[in-house]
């Protein structure tokens, strides 16, 4: 088991070496923003379908999509700081010598680049940095305190499996902007490896635990699953277009469309997730409750 960990860090640490990218250098932040562009597939936009949106302009439409791509990327920051503590601390008594603590390492330079390439794509669209919430804070400040194991690693993947399904079909659809295409194309390539490591411990980790300690651990990342969900939009986004925000979010959740398009991110994940026995019991009924099975 540890021969194949370190084979898989060996991997990753190759492929960091090999295409890992500089935002400030890569991405060209003074190139016009497209008028006629989304910063979202508009199909994948919150309120797409609704009566509210058929109520909205194009032009408006294009303004809550710009919204909510700053919305997710700013609740994408929250999350890489919180995976950047995680990791440190899972490092911190670790060997240095292994390539598995030298790839959480390199894991962490990663998302502090992602960090600023995203607070960079928020200030370059022009949209506050929505952030997920008070109460979300709070728990997120818990989870990243006390989260250990399978439902850490797994926790990981919540946030990071729902985004990059978001972000690989927008990076190739041409209505998007392409300052956005290039920034989700970036993430993209490098979350890749992110996912390979964080599944491999789930799988190494999961089959070891108690009936107690599975039960826990589902517990944790349901709880997980629905903070980050939950957060992905924040209710102030709906102002940008003149909508009243509770009465937009209560109309957002209750959309086909979006539940649809939160079942459609999450499915290689929650297939990943039966899979290992981490969803199922009486945890279940969260990951329902946010639309994710």
């Amino acid at each position: 088991m540890i021969a194949d960990r370190e084979k898989t860090a060996e991997r990753l640490l190759n492929s960091s070496a090999d295409r890992s990218y500089d935002p400030h250098v890569d991405i060209d932040w003074d190139a016009d923003l497209l008028p006629d562009k989304y910063f979202l597939p508009a199909h994948r936009c919150s309120l797409y379908g609704t009566a509210l949106w058929e109520r909205l302009t194009v032009e408006q439409r294009i303004e809550l999509t710009r919204h909510e791509l700053a919305s997710i990327a700013s609740v994408g920051i929250w999350f890489e700081v919180i995976l950047m503590e995680l990791l440190v601390r899972h490092s911190y008594d670790a060997d240095p010598l292994t390539r598995h603590t030298q790839y959480a390492l390199t894991e962490v330079a990663d998302e502090c680049r992602h960090s600023v390439m995203f607070a960079r794509l928020i200030e370059k669209v022009g949209c506050p940095a929505y952030g997920p919430g008070q109460t979300a804070m709070r728990l997120g400040r818990i989870f990243k305190t006390i989260a250990f194991g399978p439902s850490m690693f797994a926790g990981i993947l919540v946030a990071e499996e729902i985004t990059d399904a978001l972000q690989r079909e927008s990076m190739a659809d041409s209505s998007v902007q392409p300052l956005v295409r290039m920034v989700n194309r970036i993430h993209v390539i490098e979350e890749a490896r992110h996912v390979r490591y964080a599944r491999e411990e789930v799988l190494r980790d999961t089959p070891r635990l108690s009936r107690a300690g599975l039960a826990y651990h589902r517990a944790m990342l349901a709880r997980t699953a629905f903070v980050v969900t939950r957060s992905l939009v924040h209710p102030r986004v709906y102002r940008s277009v003149g909508l009243d925000p509770y009465e937009a979010r209560r109309v957002a959740w209750a959309n086909p469309h979006y539940r649809e398009t939160l079942r459609w991110a999450g499915s290689k994940l929650t297939t990943f997730l039966t899979e290992n026995d981490l969803i199922g019991g009486p945890s279940k009924r969260v990951w329902q409750a946010v639309h994710l099975v």
